[in-house]
């Protein structure tokens, strides 16, 4: 099951088991005035052990969630992997932003980062 997200008014949903394109030949890098994207993801610990009504619900929270923020541009679900891939326009504390939305709504999600050491 994967959400993606392409424009901030249009939601697609693809749910299918089949293999599909690797991220980096999908999510775009860029948007359609030509400006570079900013990405993160979020690890939902589990997530595709749950029953289908519980995976089904955290993806429809996180959807709600993503369709609120206009800097979204794509999104992706990866249940192999309980990995949630957003891209969006940058703009300062907009990740922070949506990550905290997304775990108000999915309390286990994670948001994965890197430690930056100060200069």
């Amino acid at each position: 099951m994967k959400i993606r997200i392409h424009a901030s008014t249009t939601l697609i949903a693809f749910t299918g088991s089949g293999p599909g394109l690797p991220l980096w030949q999908v999510a775009p890098t860029r948007d359609l005035a030509g400006k570079r994207l900013t990405d993160f993801m979020m690890l939902i610990p589990r997530l595709r052990h749950r029953p289908q009504i519980e995976i089904e619900r955290a993806s429809r929270e996180i959807q709600a969630v993503l369709a609120l923020h206009q800097d979204v541009v794509f999104a992706d679900l990866n249940l192999k992997l309980n990995l949630l891939w957003v891209s969006l326009r940058p703009r300062p504390g907009a990740i922070s932003e949506l990550a905290a939305a997304i775990r108000l709504r999915v309390p286990e999600a994670l948001l994965v980062a890197h430690h930056v050491e100060p200069r």
